[in-house]
């Protein structure tokens, strides 16, 4: 019998705890609220302020963070295309951002084994975009602020509004 794939399951963000415990792999997100976008560079300063004792310059508990490479936008859109970079760039740092309160990270690619562990621990989710979609994605992009490390030009961290972004439970 040919399994019928279920509707993709509706999420708003911030997360909770009670909320990450019901994904499981394979589950179809559309997730609606603000989320965080950084990558390598920025999740270096994020650790190293952390290991500073110094205070983020965001709140994570509850939050998701996008793994993406922007682009410019075009007159009237917030943002060009927004698809996804390789996660396991991000994950020497991963583990200290969850032990921090972070729910989410949203990429592509494999994680390493100590970042699958801190998922557990954290009572956190890796969730998938689909590579190649970045054009399609920023569709799902309504509002698009920098809000930490702008010197870093495309690596700042920003502060986006989404609805109806699509991801998959990974991990």
């Amino acid at each position: 019998m040919e399994r019928v794939p279920a509707e993709p399951r509706r999420i708003a963000l911030p997360l909770s705890d009670a909320v990450v415990e019901t994904l499981h792999a394979g589950d179809e997100l559309l997730l609606t609220g603000v989320m965080y976008v950084g990558r390598d560079a920025a999740h270096k300063r994020l650790t190293e302020a952390l290991g500073r004792g110094e205070r983020l310059p965001v709140e994570l508990a509850g939050q998701a963070v996008y793994y993406m490479g922007p682009t410019p936008a075009r007159p009237g859109l917030p943002i060009g295309a927004a698809g996804p970079t390789s996660s396991y760039r991000m994950d020497a740092y991963t583990p200290a951002l969850l032990a921090e309160g972070l729910k989410a990270t949203i990429g592509k690619g494999p994680r390493s084994p100590e970042v699958r562990e801190a998922l557990r621990r954290f009572k956190a989710v890796y969730l998938g975009a689909v590579g190649g979609a970045g054009a399609l994605i920023s569709r799902r992009i309504r509002e698009v602020a920098v809000v930490a490390y702008e010197d870093l030009g495309a690596e700042a961290l920003r502060r986006i509004v989404v609805e109806d972004f699509p991801a998959t439970v990974i991990d």
